[in-house]
């Protein structure tokens, strides 16, 4: 990554480009490509991209990125997920572990990176906690998404990072539900069969009315491009939302549960 990174800042010099003017003309902040020169994030395949085509590199980012050894990538999948999750036009996500990412808190969001088995360190904590934080800008676009979230209820009952931090989680839920666009639903503990006993997985339609799922695992995650697969995972998110708690019994439950905490 250092190697990429040393590269991506010669080409920005010799360009006669800051850190700041090159955020300008591309889709990463000043801080994402300051960490990616510093060999402390690596450079994503759709990143290279833009920088070897504004920078006039002859596609050399773009090539160091495919020859880097694998441990040292991110799992492609995910990043070609978060590539379209920034152009969906609509997003759908079930979940049962953990609130979903674009609505976790800063703290909420370093609890769950604390959980992690082979420890992180703190730096690399903070990283994450700040990419994590950058992700969830598309829910203020200028130009909203539909976004549909189902939670179980089990992950509002949990203490994950403590009683402080799941409160000051329960009530950010509470205004994500109140911006444009964004719908928010409970799957309750009570139901005695559901559509999701499967686990989590998203679905999200491109700006060319392409649908696409995503599903993650302990040691992998796996974008979806099947139509019949997709079509599978569209049926039972609609199930799930009808088996779920309507916006307004959902929010009078995250209202119940900040009173109660």
């Amino acid at each position: 990554m250092e190697v990429i990174g040393a590269q991506l800042a010669l080409f920005r010099i010799n360009a006669g480009l800051t850190q700041r003017s090159l955020s300008e003309r591309t889709t990463a902040s000043e801080e994402t490509i300051a960490s990616i020169e510093q060999g402390r994030r690596a450079l994503m395949p759709h990143l290279a991209s833009e920088f070897d085509q504004l920078l006039r590199t002859g596609g050399a980012l773009a090539a160091g990125v495919r020859k880097l050894p694998p441990k040292e990538k991110y799992p492609i999948w995910a990043e070609d997920f978060m590539a379209h999750e920034r152009e969906a036009l609509a997003l759908s996500t079930y979940e049962t572990v953990v609130v979903p990412g674009l609505l976790q808190t800063e703290e909420y969001a370093r609890a769950t990176f604390r959980c992690t088995v082979l420890p992180l360190g703190e730096e690399e904590t903070e990283q994450r906690v700040a990419a994590r934080t950058e992700r969830q800008t598309v829910l203020r676009r200028k130009q909203p998404m539909c976004a549909s979230f189902i939670l179980f209820e089990a992950i509002l009952l949990g203490r994950l990072g403590g009683g402080g931090v799941m409160r000051r989680q329960i009530q950010h839920l509470r205004e994500c539900a109140d911006q444009p666009g964004v719908s928010l639903q409970v799957l309750p503990l009570g139901r005695e069969s559901h559509a999701g006993i499967s686990g989590p997985f998203v679905i999200l339609e491109t700006p060319d009315h392409e649908q696409l799922a995503y599903t993650e695992s302990h040691r992998g995650s796996q974008l979806i491009a099947d139509p019949d697969e997709v079509s599978a995972l569209v049926q039972k998110y609609g199930m799930l939302r009808m088996q779920a708690l309507s916006d307004s019994e959902t929010m009078g439950l995250l209202d119940r549960l900040l009173g109660e905490r």
